[in-house]
């Protein structure tokens, strides 16, 4: 009997200091700042981790994000094996993320929400014992698109609940270069995916979405473009000179351009349209510096060279008309030369 005695007794002065250093330590983490908070679900790395008391969720997520991603990322060197890799690490829903609180709270968070708007009630401050839980990220089937007049046309993860407007500032708003933006087409695919029915809706109205729904924000395409052309020669304010999408005259172009030179002739004018060799025939036929054009011209491919000289020489060897190698060269230069009018 004293033996059982004492061993209760002695395992009770255990238990009692196992429960003095817990507390111990659990005092020493909230002095250093720190906190545990466990991680679940589908993310790039699972368990328990030291948070500090000022973070909040998004901080926290990212700081474990970058840490284990460039761990796992460090003694890659293969670039396929690397790609393959930031595809699984990438893949994980910011969105629909449980967030347990030791008293029993829970709240549902929307990271990828509050990186565009900026509302904290999506990204609280931790707590001990907090337990975040990112859901299955399956977005092949849990999806809805955007496209259309929207600043971020784009495919997201549906959860639950999402309604046409959380789409829309998931898509970060309407582009303001659209104008009169009032409706929007919902595609609505049926289960066995053999019918689609259209939903029309108000641009300001709340209809729940379903999974897969697929929101065309309708709008006409602003013409409201870069339409450029470039006056080279001599004229007096050679360049880039904006135009009308179809309606501004050459006319126009030249006086935009500061009228002709003295030394221009406009029986030798070049009116230079469609062609994937103007850059060369530029440089080369002409020999215009080009340089300080570059960034209209990166548009326009440089042509190829070799074979534009390959071709010359074919026409200056000993050829007869009537060789089928004297046409098809003849063909290939016209081509490259005389796409002007």
């Amino acid at each position: 009997m004293k033996k059982l005695i004492f061993l209760f007794s002695f395992l009770s002065v255990v238990s009692l200091f196992a429960q003095t250093d817990e507390r111990s330590g659990f005092s020493n983490l909230l002095q250093a700042g720190t906190i545990s908070v466990t991680i679940g679900g589908d993310f790039i790395v699972t368990g328990s981790f030291p948070a500090f008391v000022t973070e909040r969720v998004d901080q926290f997520v990212s700081r474990l994000y970058k840490e284990t991603s460039g761990k796992l990322l460090a003694n890659i060197n293969a670039s396929y094996q690397l790609d393959e890799l930031k595809k699984k690490i990438d893949d994980f829903s910011l969105r629909g993320i449980t967030l347990k609180r030791s008293s029993g709270e829970i709240q549902t968070l929307d990271l990828q929400k509050f990186r565009v708007n900026g509302e904290f009630v999506n990204n609280p401050y931790l707590k001990n014992d907090d337990v975040i839980i990112f859901p299955d990220n399956d977005i092949e089937r849990n999806f809805f698109t955007v496209e259309g007049a929207v600043n971020n046309p784009d495919k997201f993860f549906y959860v639950e609940g999402d309604d046409l407007q959380d789409a829309l500032e998931l898509a970060r708003g309407i582009n303001k270069a659209y104008e009169n933006v009032k409706r929007v087409d919902i595609h609505r695919l049926s289960y066995d995916g053999q019918k689609m029915n259209v939903v029309m809706s108000d641009i300001d109205s709340v209809p729940l979405l379903q999974r897969g729904d697929r929101i065309v924000v309708v709008a006409d395409e602003t013409q409201r473009k870069e339409f450029n052309v470039i006056v080279l020669g001599e004229v007096n304010r050679p360049g880039v000179i904006p135009i009308t999408k179809n309606n501004t005259s050459i006319k126009g172009v030249i006086e935009d351009a500061g009228g002709f030179t003295e030394m221009a002739s406009l029986k030798k004018a070049k009116l230079f349209r469609g062609s994937s060799n103007i850059r060369f025939i530029l440089e080369k036929e002409f020999g215009l510096d080009l340089e300080d054009l570059s960034e209209y011209l990166k548009g326009w491919p440089n042509p190829f060279l070799f074979e534009y000289e390959k071709n010359t020489m074919l026409r200056m060897s000993n050829l007869t008309e009537a060789d089928t190698i004297f046409f098809l060269a003849d063909e290939q230069i016209r081509q490259m030369t005389n796409e002007a009018s």
